[in-house]
């Protein structure tokens, strides 16, 4: 039986009382219902700010080491889903190397069919993962579970903190075996589910919007964007190519045209833009180097040895 929760309820997964007999409702009226969920789900990640920079600081930290650590996701069900789409956004867009990237989902990340369900369960799939992918004190894990108490995704964070990586649970579940589990932890309170149960609701909003903030903030701070453009983009098709000729434009100061020629030149936005700044070719990659990729470091050289008597 499901429990049946107050308007005050405090986990995703009760049933509201203000929502029974849904399914006699009108179209709009589940809508509005609906819609009220998801504006409350984002409300309730603005608490949780405080930790997240706190969980961000310390990812930043640990992968900007010399060690070049990596990011790692594990969730199981939706949530783990809605992880992976996260993992697999920053290859693209911040051009985060496929190599320092790792994802766990319980059963495997198959879109077409799904999460398993059962994997679920498999808290020593999760310990096994963790071993065998070698992680350690340069890694970042996030683990994400609406209840907190997935036993795969507690497995993985357990064993990944034990083995000394930064781990960061990512719930809605203060006091959860999964917040124990980590570093630190992100909490986002969506109370009870329209739908009793259905964390792919309020709570995936919470998710999705607390994993957004996070990985954008820590490829931020990892010098992957410059003033609030993507400069480390992977330009995969025609509209992006034209996107990338933009941002060189707009930084180096320079026509579309002019812009695009560097590009075809260079290889690469950042490299692009130093060429364009008046770096010689072969100055260009000993000068990224030594500002450890960071195209605004490297400009500050550039500018600084000008201005150099």
């Amino acid at each position: 039986m499901i429990p049946i929760a107050n308007d005050s309820a405090r986990t995703s997964e009760d049933a509201a009382r203000r929502f029974a007999g849904l399914d006699t409702w009108r179209t709009g009226e589940v809508l509005e219902a609906l819609w009220a969920s998801q504006s409350r789900a984002v409300a309730a990640c603005l608490p949780a700010l405080p930790a997240i920079l706190r969980a961000a600081d310390g990812a930043i930290e640990r992968l900007a080491a010399p060690s070049r650590g990596r990011l790692v996701y594990a969730g199981a069900g939706s949530a783990g889903m809605l992880a992976a789409l996260d993992a697999v956004e920053l290859g693209p867009t911040f051009g985060w190397p496929a190599a320092r990237l790792a994802i766990f989902v319980a059963g495997g990340f198959d879109l077409p069919r799904g999460p398993d369900p059962a994997a679920e369960d498999d808290a020593a799939g999760g310990s096994a993962r963790a071993r065998e992918t070698g992680l350690g004190a340069s890694d970042v894990v996030l683990g994400v579970s609406a209840s907190g108490s997935s036993p795969y995704t507690v497995a993985v964070v357990g064993e990944a903190r034990a083995r000394g990586a930064l781990t960061i649970a990512i719930t809605g579940c203060a006091g959860s075996p999964l917040v124990h589990a980590a570093d630190h932890a992100v909490i986002a309170d969506t109370g009870a589910e329209v739908i009793a149960g259905g964390t792919r609701l309020g709570a995936g909003t919470a998710q999705k919007v607390i994993l957004n903030l996070f990985s954008t903030a820590v490829m931020i701070g990892l010098g992957r964007v410059f003033d609030n453009l993507m400069i480390e983009m992977q330009p995969a098709n025609a509209k992006l190519r034209q996107r990338q000729a933009g941002i060189v434009a707009a930084i180096a100061g320079v026509d579309a045209a002019i812009a695009a020629d560097a590009l075809a030149r260079h290889g690469d936005a950042k490299r692009a833009v130093l060429g364009l700044m008046g770096v010689a070719d072969n100055d260009i990659d000993a000068l990224l180097a030594s500002a450890g990729g960071n195209l605004r470091a490297a400009l500050g050289r550039v500018r600084a040895g000008r201005s150099a008597p």
